[in-house]
């Protein structure tokens, strides 16, 4: 693997940091510290989806939020998405994290009801798409055709990256880590064997886009698709097999110390 030279500091550096950051410990500060709380791998799937749903604005603050929605589907994610009836729904319609309000989460609630009684659940849609041409990009277009398939609200769309229109998917490639990225750690699932870790890619948010062009690592000023292709393709030159590991020392970096 040939990296230039003024590379292989910087892949040194975050090497260092994703051992530092991927390990248990990080779980109880994270969103993933949600979905850490089943064994059933549907409830695990789901509780993951909607805490990375809600996964932006202070940590603390989602995590509690997530936890809150759980316990309002009696903390049984799957059979409350299979069975729940109308007079289940209507304490969710009073569930509130920032701009993703009731109506947003009861209809999460029926596609994610649609999705697991009619398609195959949540691993098969994420993977038809993958498997349409192997790219996280194709899977996430065509999640995003599904979810939307069955009657809603245009305002719950915003909740939802559509990465066909240059949207970074920071929470969906979150959520996909979690569920297809292995470690020895025990911090992501990889309870999904089909999609490659190889493939998945970068969840840039704030932190880790500010970190990467600090390193000189991200040319582009803007947290979009087109970055998020830019600096996972440089992380590959690191880690093919795994570049999203960097994802904890990018992070790590930017939102738990104040320089490199």
């Amino acid at each position: 693997m040939n990296i230039h030279s003024s590379l292989i500091q910087i892949k040194e550096l975050l090497d260092k940091k994703v051992e530092l950051y991927n390990r248990p410990e990080f779980i109880g500060f994270d969103p993933i510290r949600v979905p850490h709380s089943f064994s059933l791998k549907e409830d695990i799937e789901i509780a993951g989806f909607l805490t990375a749903t809600i996964s932006w604005g202070q940590r603390k603050s989602i995590i509690k939020n997530a936890f809150q929605l759980i316990s309002l589907m009696d903390n049984k994610p799957y059979n409350f998405i299979c069975d729940a009836s109308e007079s289940d729904l209507k304490p969710l319609k009073y569930f509130l994290h920032r701009t993703f309000q009731g109506e947003d989460c009861v209809f999460f609630i029926r596609s994610l009801n649609h999705i697991y009684k009619q398609l195959g659940g949540l691993e098969k849609i994420f993977t038809d798409g993958y498997k349409k041409n192997y790219t996280i990009y194709q899977s996430l277009v065509y999640f995003h055709n599904i979810f939307f398939s069955i009657p809603h609200l245009f305002r719950s769309r915003k909740h939802i990256a559509n990465v066909a229109s240059n949207a970074s998917a920071k929470r969906l490639n979150m959520f996909l880590r979690w569920m297809a990225r292995k470690d020895n750690t025990g911090v992501d699932f990889g309870l999904w064997k089909n999609i490659s870790p190889s493939d998945l890619m970068l969840p840039l948010d704030i932190h880790t886009g500010n970190v990467a062009r600090e390193l000189d690592l991200l040319k582009r000023n803007q947290n979009d698709w087109k970055s998020v292709e830019e600096i996972t393709s440089l992380l590959r030159t690191f880690d093919s097999a795994d570049p999203v590991k960097y994802d904890f020392a990018l992070f790590g970096i930017g939102a738990f110390e104040k320089k490199l």
